[in-house]
């Protein structure tokens, strides 16, 4: 059973945590590019995508697997940004 990923609120809600995580990780010091911050929205992307490519598999465990992944870039996501946090204090009020 296909998903249409684009009507899905799980998919929507994790494009808006993608962008604020854009946000926050643009306060990052420059010298964190190719460290944190990209591995930062490397994750932040991952979350969405994986949504969207699981809607596309013809079943529902197919689907479930890669909801599996995403629920796993989330937890990675958050300690990054506890990690982030606590080095640099974010901002991300925007």
């Amino acid at each position: 059973m296909r998903h249409n990923f684009r009507e899905l609120t799980i998919w929507k809600n994790s494009m808006e945590l993608a962008k604020a995580v854009y946000l926050a990780s643009a306060n990052l010091p420059s010298d964190e590019r190719f460290s944190l911050i990209s591995q930062i929205n490397r994750c932040a992307i991952s979350i969405p995508s994986n949504i969207a490519e699981g809607s596309g598999r013809t079943s529902n465990n197919e689907f479930a697997h890669f909801l599996n992944y995403s629920l796993s870039s989330s937890y990675e996501l958050e300690t990054q940004l506890i990690l982030a946090n606590e080095i640099y204090k974010l901002d991300y009020t925007n």
